[in-house]
């Protein structure tokens, strides 16, 4: 991979994260409409500003209706956050970089304790139960959630992505060891946490009193719900009535809900199997006949997919969102097929004016596409039992919709370079297109089981738009207004590949984008108005944007991925990819989204040696700031580690420490 890493960390991550799926053929290959082909149709210019106005008072409307009741526990309203923006970091500094004044410390570290009985973390004697008990690997999507009036209480939810055995694991331990320990270290965890008074850091609790506490990993029980739950296409030998899957992995980005549950797209599910690779289905979905990533097949039956082992539909039930409920450590996790099967970044909800539930939700591959889910349901306020239970069901029956964009430039404006075109924006309109209506198909020659199964044929049967690689997409909870983060996409424009399209306006795109989608109407219309509010990159380049503002005071910023919003309604932006593309470290940047300043990009933090910047949360009323550090190290070896990211032992390593690199929760504080 290393001659194709440009935009990304680097090739350690590209084998484990996304089974080299750069090397890999484009799985969509579909000839759906471009944005060349649809421009005709796209709304005029002045009808789009002409109705997004009228959207902004609509929007205004609902966050004061349902929405403004639908606040999650622990988002926390208040002033922002003071500080003098940081320097950009060397991409070989082992150390995690906060403005002057703060201090960070570590909440929570890969193999400390969740669960009661959990044994001391110990990384040369690891074991698969040992690790069932204890903090997963490779932190992705992360809240804190305060759980009491006083706000001295609170719940941390994480995801676990992925793994790297070359650093985790001794070279004495079997192999079969390591791949079961590694499916432990997947899932999720659920840890309660305690602080001397609100504003004050967060700490663990004693994990004898925590009874909230949890670990979901690759092989807990999960129930398959929605009109695909009990189709053929999901059943295997090991559970014939195709409702019942065992364990969730690729865990990325995630959300949480109106009603406090926390949700989690599975994404890079394909290399966790061997498979036939052979029908249209599975190479769409990227599966091959090659050994898996990490071995599971040779472990357990079910990660061997190929015709003939009775697992042929197991990768079908993988690639969904999943939802857990934080506050009941008994209750079973849920896969949703109503939000469709894609490698999904993550899932995040918002309320309509009528308390329809919105969820918004990204593809991460290249030329894949952007979706949305309206319920059928309507959310009811309050957090007594009822009404939790009933929210719960509210991701089990509704629409999906896929984006088809338009831009409202002359393509001949758009050549690939960045350069803005005549009127100063990259912008236009779209819609949103149905491909599930009413507990049906609304594509014709499929099923509604076919479209929620193979969502990504059945998007590339209506023509939707391909983006450059949709990863977290997150509505406002101030103004309603929707944020797509494309990461990067270098493939564009390649020969036989789609160039420049005014939502994707760069060829060979290794810095990504940000696309502001304002809904022409409430978060269920069928139309929206869309610019991009950031083209990233160096700063000194042509052909970066910060929404107008002045780029000679901006900070570099390459890679966008993970997005959070404080009490003011700024976005926070963490990247994924700047050591390769720019050659800094990745880290945390604040990007205001009205007002003058509108654009300025200002850096935060920065994250050690070889790791990425996720799961950020900013609790500014608190003064606190959160980020997933996740694959700190990882070009290292078990014999030669590249970080000592967080415990930086000089000497003998005590009890639960270790000389090598923990995948953390990271909390920065105002000293």
């Amino acid at each position: 991979m290393a001659d194709h890493v440009v935009g990304k960390r680097s090739p350690v991550t590209c084998q484990l994260k996304c089974a080299n799926a750069c090397l890999a053929p484009i799985p969509n290959t579909s000839d759906n409409s471009t944005f060349r082909d649809i421009a005709g149709a796209a709304l005029s210019r002045r009808s789009v500003l002409g109705l997004a106005g009228a959207s902004a008072i609509t929007v205004a409307a609902a966050m004061a209706g349902p929405a403004a009741a639908a606040t999650p526990p622990g988002r926390q309203a208040g002033r922002g956050l003071a500080f003098g923006p940081i320097e950009p970091v060397a991409k070989t500094v082992d150390s995690l970089t906060v403005p002057a004044g703060w201090q960070w410390e570590p909440i929570i570290r890969w193999g400390d304790p969740v669960v009661a009985g959990a044994p001391e973390f110990d990384p040369a004697n690891q074991s698969a139960a040992a690790q069932a008990t204890q903090f997963g690997y490779n932190n992705d999507y992360t809240d804190i959630i305060t759980t009491d009036r006083r706000r001295r209480e609170g719940l941390l939810v994480c995801n676990h992505e992925y793994v790297n055995p070359a650093i985790m694991y001794p070279p004495t331990m079997p192999v079969a060891e390591q791949r079961a320990v590694s499916l432990a270290a997947h899932g999720f965890s659920v840890v309660e946490l305690e602080r001397d008074r609100a504003g004050k850091p967060w700490r663990t609790k004693d994990v004898r009193k925590a009874r909230r506490n949890r670990r979901i990993t690759g092989n807990t029980p999960f129930d398959l719900d929605g009109p695909a739950a009990g189709s053929a296409l999901l059943r295997t030998k090991g559970d014939p009535t195709g409702t019942r899957a065992l364990g969730t992995l690729g865990n990325c980005s995630g959300g949480t809900t109106p009603w406090g549950t926390v949700l989690s797209g599975e994404e890079n599910f394909n290399g966790y199997f061997r498979a036939d690779g052979t029908s249209a289905e599975e190479k769409r979905y990227g599966l091959a006949s090659a050994p898996s990533s990490y071995g599971f097949e040779t472990i357990d039956p079910r990660f061997d997919a190929r015709s003939g082992t009775g697992y042929e539909n197991e990768p079908n039930r993988f690639g969904w969102v999943v939802e857990i409920d934080p506050y009941d450590p008994h209750s079973t996790p849920v896969k949703h097929t109503a939000l469709g099967r894609l490698k999904h970044e993550g899932a995040n909800v918002i309320l309509s004016r009528a308390g329809k539930a919105v969820t918004y939700m990204g593809d991460d591959e290249r030329f894949d596409y952007l979706y949305k889910f309206v319920s059928d349901g309507t959310y009811r306020p309050g957090n007594g039992r009822g009404a939790r239970e009933h929210n719960k069901t509210l991701l089990s029956r509704g629409d999906l919709y896929v984006a088809r964009f338009s831009g409202d430039s002359p393509a001949s404006e758009i050549d690939g370079t960045g350069k803005l075109p005549a009127d100063g924006k990259f912008d236009g309109s779209g819609e949103w297109i149905a491909l599930t209506r009413n507990g049906r198909s609304a594509v014709p020659g499929m099923s509604i089981e076919e479209v929620l199964v193979h969502t990504r044929l059945a998007a590339d049967k209506v023509g939707a738009t391909k983006m450059d690689r949709c990863e977290d997409v997150q509505p406002s909870p101030h103004t309603g207004k929707v944020y797509v983060v494309c990461t990067n996409n270098t493939d564009r424009g390649k020969a036989g590949k789609e160039g420049a399209t005014e939502p994707n306006p760069r060829n060979a795109n290794k810095h990504g984008h940000i696309v502001e989608l304002t809904e022409l109407g409430d978060q269920t219309s069928t139309r929206f108005a869309w610019n991009l509010v950031l083209v990233a990159g160096d700063p000194a380049a042509a052909d970066t944007y910060f929404a107008g503002y002045p780029k000679d005071k901006v900070s570099p910023i390459s890679c966008p991925d993970n997005v959070a919003f404080d009490s003011k309604g700024d976005l926070w932006i963490a990247t994924d990819g700047m050591p390769s593309a720019i050659g800094f470290s990745d880290g945390l940047f604040r990007m205001p989204l009205s007002g003058k300043e509108r654009g300025h990009v200002e850096q935060f933090l920065a994250v050690p040696q070889d790791a990425e910047t996720c799961g950020p949360v900013v609790h500014d009323k608190d003064g606190l700031v959160f980020v997933a550090v996740q694959h700190p190290g990882e070009e290292g070896t078990w014999a030669e580690q590249r970080s000592y990211f967080p415990d930086y032992v000089s000497g003998q390593a005590g009890a639960g420490e270790w000389k090598g690199p923990r995948p953390s929760i990271v909390q920065a504080y105002n000293a």
